[in-house]
């Protein structure tokens, strides 16, 4: 139990894959102007990660370790987060449909997102039982969701701040998730 309080943590904090590893900045920095369609970008990533994690976990060890097709993850962990972001896309639109449009082109990029392929890929490589695969999934999610909530919370404060004409906009925007990045790595002492 121990061991998976430390995996959830640690994804959450020190190895956040938008603040430490710099994977999904694009949703990041799009999606991060307003709480609501930052939270739900949060919870469609966490639910894309967790159920990409359950399906590619044993794909990869059932069916292309065995036969030595490893070197096919990439192409079929993308197909299989392509699934659910349809899923997600589809589940929102009939569902949600104002955090559909405040989305918007977002959405289907989770697609392509980095930081979904990134915790497929890494529980493989670190060797994580399917559990383990789990609980880092979902640990990543809630830290793709941390990091889009706080910055939210620092892009709605640069919004009344007064910031000198030739940093405004995306210069700003850059420097306040730098400094947002940078008060993760105190966390990086916790799990070592």
């Amino acid at each position: 139990m121990k061991a998976l309080m430390v995996i959830l943590l640690s994804a959450m904090l020190t190895d956040n894959f938008v603040l430490s590893k710099f994977m999904g900045i694009c949703p990041f920095l799009g999606v991060s102007k307003k709480l609501d369609s930052a939270s739900g970008m949060g919870i469609a990533v966490t639910f894309v990660m967790i159920c990409a994690t359950a399906v590619t976990y044993p794909i990869h060890h059932a069916v292309l370790v065995p036969n030595g097709l490893e070197y096919f993850d990439t192409v079929v962990f993308i197909l299989v987060i392509a699934l659910f972001v349809q899923l997600v896309e589809t589940a929102l639109k009939k569902t949600i449909p104002s955090l559909y449009k405040s989305l918007g082109v977002y959405l289907p990029l989770i697609t392509t997102n980095c930081a979904v392929l990134g915790v497929t890929v890494l529980n493989i490589d670190n060797s994580y039982s399917f559990v383990q695969s789990i609980v880092n999934s979902f640990g990543a999610g809630l830290g793709f969701m941390l990091a889009l909530v706080i910055f939210s919370g620092v892009r709605k404060k640069m919004e009344y701040a007064d910031i000198p004409e030739t940093f405004k906009g995306v210069p700003a925007t850059l420097i306040a998730a730098s400094i947002v990045s940078v008060s993760f790595m105190g966390f990086s002492g916790l799990f070592s």
